[in-house]
């Protein structure tokens, strides 16, 4: 299930809030100017399951969002497990891409359409960890710092959105506060 974990952001071992409702977790973020919602799971993603094939499945939900909020590109970002230290070796490289905190000049909207993934939101002196599961769309605002864990074995599909083609370019802040964190297996397992 989805989770948010807030902690302050010069001590991660302090939790203030950790909360798998989801009402509770979109009026947090909402405070923040952080939008989350959840969209309806239409269809298992397969590997073999094609970008179009997935796309077809959101395909009203995804016409209403680029209509409303100004969204002209949309592709679908993906891992999934395979055998070999090949990919095992390409998904170590992609995971540490983005664990490293940074912010973009425009929105980050991301669809969970399988799988799991991390954001780690850096805002108000806090880092609010939202792990993101299938059914679950987080737009990020433009600016906010912040870094991604898709975990140490990754397996999701995202259907991403931008404004402008070259949208996802990341400034990267140079701080190393994502080192200080939990990582997205840590997060989980504290349920445990």
């Amino acid at each position: 299930m989805t989770l948010l974990q807030v902690m302050p952001h010069d001590n991660a071992d302090q939790v203030m809030l950790r909360t798998r409702d989801a009402s509770r977790i979109a009026e947090t973020l909402r405070g923040l100017g952080v939008e989350f919602g959840r969209w309806d799971v239409r269809a298992e993603v397969l590997p073999d399951t094609t970008q179009e094939e997935l796309l077809a499945h959101y395909r009203g939900e995804v016409d209403a969002l680029c209509a409303r909020d100004g969204l002209v590109l949309v592709d679908v970002a993906r891992l999934h497990p395979a055998p070999g230290p090949e990919w095992a070796q390409r998904a170590a490289k992609a995971r540490a891409a983005f664990l490293e905190e940074h912010r973009h000049a425009e929105d980050e909207v991301r669809f969970f359409a399988h799988g799991t993934g991390c954001f780690y939101l850096h805002l108000d002196q806090a880092v609010h960890a939202v792990v993101c599961e299938a059914g679950d769309l987080l737009s990020v605002p433009a600016g906010t710092r912040h870094w991604f864990d898709m975990g140490p074995r990754p397996d999701f599909a995202a259907i991403r959105f931008f404004k402008e083609e070259d949208g996802w370019v990341g400034d990267f802040t140079g701080d190393p506060i994502a080192r200080a964190f939990p990582p997205l297996d840590a997060l989980v397992d504290g349920d445990r």
